[in-house]
Order: C-alpha cells, then structure tokens, then sequence
C-alpha cells in the first residue's frame, strides 16, 4: 500500500508494484472504488486477475479504509471533487472505473462530470437510487455504529446470498477501521448525503460512455429492481449474476472477472 497527499490528506492506496506517476505506457488504467464503509482491500479477491491485464489503482476514499477522515460534510460533490484531485496527483486523464455500491455512485457522478476521461464505466449494485432502507442496510449501519463482533458478522452474513463467504479477516478488520477515529462520522455523514441527493437522474442522462451494470440476482442489500433506474444509462448492459448477493467481486470473483474482462476488452 503507498500513501498520497491530496489536498492535506493522507490517502491510502494500492498501484501495481511497477507503475510510476504518468506511466501509461504498459497497460491502460483502471480504478476500483469501494463501498460504504469499506477499503480498497475489499477488491483483494479480484485485483491480481485484472493486474495482469491493466494498471489498477484502488483508493481507501477519503473518510474511509485507513484514508484521512477529515470532519467536514461528505457531499457528492466533496467525493468528486477529492477523485479529481486524487487522480491529478497521479497524473491519470484517462481510465476506466469499476465502482461497487457507494462507490458506483461516486463513479457514476465523477463520469457525468467528465465524460471524456472515462474509457468504459463498470457499476457493481451501484448505490444512490435507493430512498428507503432495507433490513440489510439498517443490519450494516448498526455493525458499522456499534461494532460488535456479532454485529459485523451478521451484518455481513445478511448482505452475502452464501454467509460461508465472510471471512474471520473481513469481519475483523471492519471492526478495526469503524474504531478509528471520526469513522462512525464519516460513515453516517454519507449514507445521510447519498439518500438526500437529488441528482441521479439528471447525472444519468449525461452519461454516453460504454456501461455495465453488474447485479446480484439475491442482492438484500440494494435489490435488483433499483437497476431500472441504472438502465436509463445510453447504451448500458446490465448483466445479473445468480445465486449472489451484494458484492459479486467477493462471491463470485472468477465470475466475476470473466465478465468485467469480457467487457472491457470487448
């Protein structure tokens, strides 16, 4: 893992061992941004496939993982604004995004805002559609306000269609980064941002770039059905996944990697 400033923040995040700030010359960029509450080690099931086909770039996003959790209001806006300037610290113009949940919304309002920087545009149950909660939600904020070993566990049991899935280190580490300092703020900060936003459906009208919707058939945590908002994306595909919940790239990764490399390439 390296460290990056971005504008007074310590940022935590991973680059394959081999690139250097404005090397695009080896294989083209891409970047995975995490959910709510979550890091960039999240993508550890899938990122050595994608690395040995392009340069991954995987951010704790500022108020979570091990990043900097400034007090400030986690807006949108505020998201996009850090990513724009996380990637001019990198020197990144052009990629392409892989963006799960809270994270395909940030994806989502970062390519509306810069259609020409983005390659192909990837949302995993991308949130942001949603205006009422759902019981595996409501289970995931109480792990994430009171972290608790029964409740984290059971907080990811519930988003998972197969609980034989959460690992010992996943449901530890949770409760370590939860523990840390302004990360219950950070937390609630956003999830109060993402349901008051009002701009989804006009960020989705400006979108033109190749899109993939990925789905969990048995996602509890935001259902399949808040794809048809997603949809509205030109000429994006949806692609659902059976038998898995809400995070494809931990359940199904082999699956999951097929798809997205199929895309991408294609």
């Amino acid at each position: 893992m390296m460290l990056l400033d971005v504008n007074g923040y310590n940022i935590r995040y991973l680059r394959n061992a081999n690139m250097k700030n404005g090397d695009s010359r080896r294989k083209e960029i891409l970047v995975l941004l995490h959910g709510l509450g979550a890091s960039a080690d999240r993508w550890s099931y899938v990122s050595p496939t994608l690395s040995k086909y392009y340069q991954l770039i995987i951010p704790d996003i500022v108020g979570f993982g091990y990043s900097d959790k400034p007090t400030v209001e986690y807006t949108m806006d505020f998201f996009v604004s850090f990513f724009e300037d996380f990637l001019r610290e990198l020197r990144v113009e052009r990629l392409s995004i892989i963006g799960s949940s809270f994270g395909g919304y940030l994806a989502t309002e970062f390519t509306a805002r810069n259609p020409k920087n983005v390659d192909k545009l990837i949302l995993a149950a991308p949130a942001g559609a949603m205006r009422t909660s759902t019981r595996t939600l409501d289970q995931y904020i109480m792990a994430a306000l009171y972290p608790t070993y029964e409740n984290t566990k059971r907080g990811f049991k519930d988003m998972a269609n197969d609980p034989s899935v959460v690992s010992e280190e996943t449901v530890r580490d949770f409760m370590n980064r939860m523990r840390l300092p302004n990360a219950k703020y950070a937390f609630m900060s956003t999830l109060l941002a993402m349901r008051d936003s009002q701009s989804l459906s006009k960020s989705l009208s400006k979108i033109d770039v190749p899109t993939l919707l990925l789905w969990g058939e048995n996602d509890r945590m935001i259902p399949l059905a808040y794809s048809k908002e997603y949809i509205e994306i030109s000429g994006s595909k949806l692609t659902i996944i059976d038998n898995c919940g809400h995070t494809p790239f931990v359940e199904k990764p082999v699956e999951f990697n097929d798809i997205v490399l199929k895309f991408l390439k294609g």
